[in-house]
């Protein structure tokens, strides 16, 4: 063997074995669990009793089960609330943190902050703010005299009140935002001056595109986020099934009903649906995402 190609094979070598803890990890932690999260979607496996394999039974129950198609209603329903309107807070909220005013590092903060707080910690105070008796919102109606709903407790509330939960956590896509904003060619706004555009048109025309990579980020990670909601479903609930979220479905099929194969195939269709989106508005991205110095 030459001795170049001896000591190209150590090298690479001694680099595999710095690497072995991460692949040992991804192995056992990401690529194995997938594998039997496959292979368990398809077996009758209650984690007592050896798994009975079935095929794609799960995939035909899943189609029959009205708590299913429930559960995807709810959770598209919040998703498609809520994406749009974290992606605008997000946006304006940075752009008005953008502005040069003496002290807007603590209000950033401040804008940011209720994004580090655990998850549960914000369920259980939003679960207050939203009480009928003794919660804050109701409290403060009553004081001027008017009277709040039942914002857990009626189905038509319940809805709402999750919207206005997430809300609370438009603070990542903010920071995304802010970021961009702040790399953003002050040059172009200068010319825009010169030629006489107002705000909105600065807006539209030249923060929007620029911005247009970052939207882009934003709304699929909103998407996936949306519709995998699961802390504040299973802390705050709802009335009925109005609260009925994907990911909680999941998780009471898999540790309440101990239906492990059926939730495995639950996992595997919301994967689906989240890919199929995904890719979706990737392909559609070319139509209105704008990349500088790239021609359309």
């Amino acid at each position: 063997m030459k001795p170049n190609v001896r000591k190209t094979l150590r090298r690479n070598l001694e680099g595999y074995i710095f690497i072995s803890p991460w692949i040992l990890g991804m192995l056992l932690f990401t690529v194995g669990p997938i594998i039997a999260s496959i292979y368990i979607s398809m077996t009758d496996w209650d984690t007592f009793t050896n798994p009975e394999f079935l095929g794609f039974k799960n995939y035909v129950d899943l189609s029959h089960d009205p708590k299913f198609w429930q559960a995807l209603k709810v959770t598209f329903t919040f998703a498609i609330f809520s994406v749009p309107l974290n992606l605008t807070g997000g946006l304006f909220t940075a752009i008005l943190l953008n502005q040069k005013v003496k002290g807007m590092k603590i209000f950033r903060t401040i804008f940011y902050l209720p994004s580090v707080v655990s998850g549960v910690a914000t369920a259980l105070l939003w679960r207050w703010i939203f009480n009928t008796d003794v919660g804050l919102i109701n409290t403060v109606l009553a004081k001027i005299g008017l009277s709040g709903p039942n914002w857990l407790g009626d189905p038509s509330w319940v809805m709402p009140s999750y919207v206005i939960i997430s809300l609370w956590g438009f603070g990542n896509a903010m920071l995304v935002f802010l970021a961009a904003l702040q790399d953003m060619p002050k040059d172009l706004y200068e010319s825009a001056d010169l030629d006489g555009a107002n705000h909105i048109h600065k807006f539209w025309y030249i923060t929007v595109p620029m911005l247009s990579p970052i939207i882009l980020f934003n709304l699929i990670m909103g998407i996936i986020g949306g519709l995998k909601i699961f802390t504040e479903a299973y802390v705050i609930g709802g009335a009925g099934d109005a609260a009925l979220f994907y990911m909680l479905y999941l998780w009471r099929n898999a540790f309440e009903f101990l239906k492990m194969g059926y939730a495995s195939a639950m996992a595997w269709v919301l994967f689906t649906i989240i890919l199929l989106i995904t890719l979706v508005v990737l392909k559609s991205s070319p139509l209105w995402v704008y990349y500088e110095g790239k021609k359309k």
